[in-house]
């Protein structure tokens, strides 16, 4: 194993080599390489949902790259290395899993969980006392902060409630989440009349999906799961259409919306087993 994982960051070293490397390798920055990590852990997502073992290797592979080549980067800058990105996640996992490590004891996931957020807040603390870099720097004090910003919209909507939630900012059931929904889907309505403020519109928009977001986090359900996964049964039953309409030499622009939605009322029935 340590062999393996040498190896591969020898080769890392090689392909960043200015008098040998591979040119594109050489040029990349940390900001470059940004966007392909995000693409890489979405890809291993993608595998995982599929129940593809051999995807999920080689996309797990993929994403380990993402690792090892910001490391290499990092090394070059005389920051840190990959030795020091393996120590920093390994004493924080001890850190924060004190109930095996060491004598705390918890009942359940549940309080896991909050144990956990507790320990993530104390090291936030920690942090905010250390000396700033930036001379007009602020410490943090709010209970968001430390939710990243370059979050996917809908994953970073579901963190921000929740860390809300923790002190107290949040519905006790999500029944009273359905009717902010129906409040917030009027909002949008008023907003849609003929002459209306179409910032008022994304703003309204913005609020109904943000109260969706809360739904889901009420019942337990990730909303980016969610949405994958109604992205996914919307293609399975367009290109299913798409296959019904090529088999009369046509395609979807040569037919009419009436045509097209009985055919997705019948992928529909299709795809729940049902008989068109």
């Amino acid at each position: 194993m340590t062999e393996g994982i040498q190896r591969l960051l020898d080769i890392m070293a090689r392909l960043r080599d200015p008098k040998g490397g591979c040119p594109w390798d050489v040029e990349q920055t940390f900001a470059s390489i940004a966007p392909h990590t995000i693409e890489e852990a979405y890809e291993v997502v993608e595998a995982i949902e599929q129940g593809d073992m051999d995807a999920f290797r080689d996309e797990l592979g993929d994403l380990l790259l993402q690792v090892v080549f910001h490391a290499q980067m990092a090394r070059e800058a005389g920051r840190f290395d990959f030795a020091d990105v393996v120590t920093a996640i390994s004493d924080k996992l001890v850190r924060r899993h004190p109930h095996v490590f060491g004598d705390a004891v918890v009942k359940d996931a549940e309080d896991q969980l909050r144990a956990w957020e507790s320990l993530k807040a104390g090291e936030r603390s920690s942090a905010d006392a250390s000396p700033r870099t930036s001379a007009d720097a602020s410490p943090r004090t709010s209970a968001l902060d430390g939710v990243a910003t370059s979050l996917p919209a809908l994953t970073r909507s579901a963190k921000l409630g929740a860390r809300a939630a923790r002190v107290g900012f949040d519905w006790t059931d999500p029944w009273p989440v359905v009717d902010k929904i129906v409040e917030e889907l009027d909002e949008l309505k008023a907003e849609m009349a003929p002459g209306a403020d179409p910032e008022r519109m994304v703003d309204e928009m913005g609020d109904l999906l943000f109260a969706c977001v809360t739904l889901a986090r009420k019942l337990k359900i990730d909303p980016e799961t969610a949405l994958r996964r109604s992205n996914a049964t919307f293609e399975r039953r367009f290109r299913r259409i798409e296959e019904w309409l090529a088999e009369s030499g046509r395609t979807p622009d040569q037919s009419s919306l009436e045509e097209m939605d009985a055919l997705w009322t019948r992928a529909k029935i299709e795809q729940r087993g049902g008989t068109p």
